[in-house]
């Protein structure tokens, strides 16, 4: 190969990877300076109406908690359920951890926060393993929670997340 050739393939390899840098700097950018798409949106609407289908079938009450979408939360946080003040339940999701997996957001994290949520309906504030008690892990399981595991298992989150 001529030194010309391999010239080529070096400015062919530099100027190819400084548009993909591009590209992913865009992306990212227009993600976090944007609310959610409207198909997010619908995604995290269908399943907040199905889980409030569920608790009104299992439990006999309606519980529809507010879901608020956050970028100011810790990166190693999810969600939170959160019980203020004025006596009143919400649900924060991380806005940034929907750029890793929606499906993972909607269809574990969702359900995992409401059955929090639902513990504090019902009076229980337990802070016993993170709130993760046998209670907990019964209502997050009647959710259709796809993980309602007591203990966090790392593996689970990262795996939960590529798609095989």
């Amino acid at each position: 190969m001529t030194i010309l050739k391999i010239r080529y393939i070096f400015i062919y390899f530099t100027i190819s990877s400084i548009v993909m840098l591009g590209f992913v700097l865009y992306n990212d950018s227009h993600f976090h300076n944007n609310p959610l798409s409207k198909d997010i949106m619908m995604k995290i609407d269908k399943k907040n109406y199905e889980i409030v289908s569920l608790i009104k079938e299992k439990y006999g009450i309606y519980f529809n908690v507010p879901i608020l979408i956050s970028d100011k939360m810790a990166n190693n946080l999810f969600g939170l359920a959160v019980y203020t003040q004025e006596h009143k339940i919400k649900i924060v999701l991380n806005k940034n951890r929907f750029q890793e997996s929606v499906d993972y957001m909607v269809d574990y994290v969702l359900p995992h926060e409401y059955a929090h949520a639902l513990m504090f309906r019902f009076g229980d504030f337990t802070k016993k393993n993170g709130g993760h008690t046998k209670k907990w892990q019964k209502i997050c399981l009647s959710l259709n929670g796809k993980k309602c595991d007591r203990y966090v298992k790392h593996n689970d989150i990262i795996f939960g997340k590529i798609p095989f």
